[in-house]
């Protein structure tokens, strides 16, 4: 785990160079505060999985990299952006992210959802600007956009405030979690596989694999929301409990969803198989997110 934490940290380093270079100040810059709320956030470290497994996904089918850091750096942006928007006081009303104050803390409710609404704008400008086909730039776009929406993130979030205080059957979270957390996972992926040449096995491996991956870090953020440590995940725990949110503890128990989380990391793991020892850093990738106490 030592020699993939080592490959974590040097593509995590090439997204914080991407970003930041997408972040760079223009003299016709229009509202600087505005830039320093997006900054403020996008930049403050993270873990960079989505991205990280665009990245992969690419190297593995040898695909476009440079088209695929374009589009990690992206999908971190939309990623932020909801983070921002989850924190708000009409949302989850947290007030720690990543070790920090939470955005509307330090620039105010009305900046910290401009913030979010440009990032996730800007994502889109920086995916008009791949240098790949134009055939392939609108697919990965068209994922995104779809992933991200009404019908992904967007729409999973809005089933999960509607299901506060609200008895959920597994199913019914299962559905919320798959868009909710799942769908922008899912895009990441596939996001690779656009950037590159594959077959229809290949794709349909690894959107196995995404669907799997998005259970399983949806299961592991609800336990650690449960027996995390504060200082270590860098926000409040028991949040889901204050909110009365169905989790997987909440449903399973706490000894049942750790089962639940191996289960659904072997599947993510098997469904790998026909690219044999070339997939390897994908399934540590697994591993790590099944491992992950942050």
């Amino acid at each position: 785990m030592d020699g993939f934490k080592a490959i974590l940290k040097s593509k995590a380093a090439e997204l914080e160079n991407s970003l930041e270079e997408l972040m760079e100040l223009k003299e016709d810059e229009l509202a600087p505060e505005l830039s320093e709320a997006m900054r403020y956030t996008l930049l403050s470290g993270g873990k960079r999985i989505r991205p990280i497994l665009t990245l992969l996904t690419t190297e593995l089918l040898k695909g476009d990299y440079q088209a695929a850091l374009k589009s990690g750096s992206a999908l971190e942006m939309i990623h932020s952006y909801s983070l921002i928007h989850d924190d708000l006081p009409a949302m989850d009303d947290d007030q720690l992210r990543r070790g920090k104050k939470t955005n509307h803390l330090v620039f105010g409710e009305a900046k910290a959802i401009l913030a979010g609404d440009a990032l996730l704008t800007y994502a889109f400008e920086i995916l008009s600007e791949l240098e790949l086909e134009p055939a392939k730039k609108i697919k990965i776009i068209k994922l995104i956009a779809s992933n991200s929406g009404m019908l992904g993130m967007v729409g999973g979030q809005t089933l999960d405030i509607d299901a506060e205080k609200k008895e959920l059957s597994l199913a019914e979270m299962q559905k919320i979690h798959a868009a909710k957390t799942g769908a922008l996972i899912k895009a990441s992926v596939l996001s690779g596989v656009y950037c590159s040449v594959y077959s229809r096995t290949e794709k349909e491996a690894l959107q196995k694999y995404a669907e799997n991956l998005g259970v399983l870090f949806q299961v592991v953020d609800d336990l650690l929301d449960v027996t995390g440590d504060t200082e270590k995940l860098g926000k409040k725990v028991g949040s889901d409990q204050k909110l009365d949110k169905s989790t997987y503890p909440k449903l399973l128990g706490v000894d049942g969803a750790r089962e639940a989380a191996v289960e659904y990391a072997k599947k993510a793991k098997n469904s790998l198989a026909i690219f044999e020892e070339e997939a390897e850093p994908l399934i540590k990738l697994v591993d790590y997110v099944l491992s992950r106490q942050h």
